[in-house]
């Protein structure tokens, strides 16, 4: 079985964004919701924008890296990923 990792966008309550990267979005959105990720947990209630699926690790925390930067930003903005 072949391990996928997956960068997501989070909309958190204070209408900012969270961009995230784990190999499993179902538990990782578990502690998300249940307050158990610091970085969110004071900014519950959140809701999954969208995510990306890579087969490779590092091609996903580069793609995280590049979402974080502004042209990245940018991308977010211009696909509407957030309202």
């Amino acid at each position: 079985m072949r391990i996928m990792y997956f960068v997501y966008i989070l909309k958190c309550s204070d209408k900012r964004t969270y961009l995230g990267c784990t190999s499993n979005l179902k538990e990782r959105m578990k502690g998300h919701k249940l307050g158990q990720i610091p970085s969110t947990k004071d900014r519950l209630p959140i809701e999954l924008v969208s995510y990306f699926a890579f087969n490779n690790k590092y091609s996903a925390y580069d793609f995280e890296k590049y979402l974080k930067s502004g042209s990245g930003r940018a991308f977010i903005t211009k696909h509407n990923f957030i309202n």
